[in-house]
């Protein structure tokens, strides 16, 4: 079953555009290139419908492995500093490579935490300079439960250990969004001396 899920994640990307954008190893994150589906207010910039937009996605076949024990210190580090290291790859992307200047925003969708979430994801992304918002499905509940399903099945296929957390029980799991500037965020990650490949 877990290479079906797996085969199905492959397909699934190569069908949306997922894309690898760099070849470091610490990289834990996949790129795509789409469009605001509606008006998003951040800090610096209100995005039109439509704008062209960067979508991020956790790469799950690099993810850190959590313990049997579950999440420790230890495991925090490794994944804050990947999670820091792929932001700052993703930036210098941006940043070099022609096609994507028209990107006006960064952003992407997660199960990880609720958006009312006050203790865990929905600090650490405000600190890195995201702006976290309620998930708004295009085909409403009924689409958000099935993307909910996949991402449960993510989670299964790739890092079951993690199902020791809550918020992974299907029945509960909610989706947040997490949108930053394409300025905010050249201007926190930009770096030299990182290896990319188109």
């Amino acid at each position: 079953m877990r290479t079906l899920v797996r085969s199905l994640d492959s397909a699934l990307c190569r069908r949306y555009g997922v894309f690898e954008f760099c070849d470091v190893p610490e990289c834990i994150l996949r790129l795509q290139v789409s469009q605001a589906p509606r008006l998003i207010s951040l800090p610096d910039i209100e995005l039109q419908p439509g704008q062209p937009v960067l979508i991020i996605h956790l790469w799950n076949e690099k993810l850190p492995q959590l313990p049997i024990g579950g999440a420790n210190l230890a495991w925090g580090k490794t994944a804050q500093r990947k999670l820091l290291r792929s932001l700052n790859l993703a930036a210098h992307y941006l940043e070099q490579t022609t096609q994507m200047e028209p990107i006006q925003a960064v952003g992407g969708v997660t199960a990880l935490f609720p958006p009312d979430d006050r203790n865990g994801g929905n600090k650490l992304f405000q600190r890195l300079g995201f702006t976290v918002l309620p998930y708004q499905s295009s085909l409403g509940r009924f689409g958000e439960f099935w993307e909910n399903f996949y991402s449960w099945m993510l989670v299964w296929t790739y890092n079951p250990a993690s199902f020791q957390d809550s918020s992974h029980n299907l029945v509960k799991m909610r989706r947040t969004e997490i949108w930053i500037s394409r300025e905010s965020l050249l201007s926190r990650y930009r770096g030299a001396g990182v290896r990319t490949s188109p």
